[in-house]
């Protein structure tokens, strides 16, 4: 140890409990054609847009509406969150595994409409 240091064992390991993934070293920038680039924030390209004497219809990158998508959408359990391959015929509700079809036929109708209702699947009023 180097004259006029102290040893102070919190300060041991320190640099083992660096995060791995982050890179000290890493600048936001990119070279193309040997000029250095710097990335835009969503604001300043936002701001460049409103800047430019656009006409009217033409579309943005904060105005460009995005067309339906083919796939259809991704159902997810209603129990538990996870990802539903299966619906109960009797309640409609989702549900993804063997556990949680046992749990869906063993609640009472009260709380099936609940958790449809949350969903959107029923209309709580009706």
């Amino acid at each position: 140890m180097p004259p006029g240091t102290t040893a102070d064992p919190s300060d041991e390991g320190k640099d083992e409990k660096r995060p791995i993934f982050r890179d000290p070293n890493y600048q936001n920038t990119a070279t193309t054609g040997g000029k250095k680039k710097t990335w835009r924030s969503l604001k300043q390209i936002m701001a460049h847009e409103r800047s430019l004497p656009w006409p009217p219809d033409t579309p943005l990158y904060s105005t460009i509406a995005a067309p339906p998508s083919l796939k259809p959408a991704k159902k997810y359990s209603d129990i538990s969150g996870l990802e539903a391959k299966f619906t109960d015929p009797q309640t409609k509700l989702f549900y993804a595994n063997a556990d949680e079809f046992t749990t869906v036929r063993s609640l009472p109708s009260d709380i099936i409409a609940g958790y449809l209702s949350l969903r959107g699947a029923i209309n709580p009023i009706g």
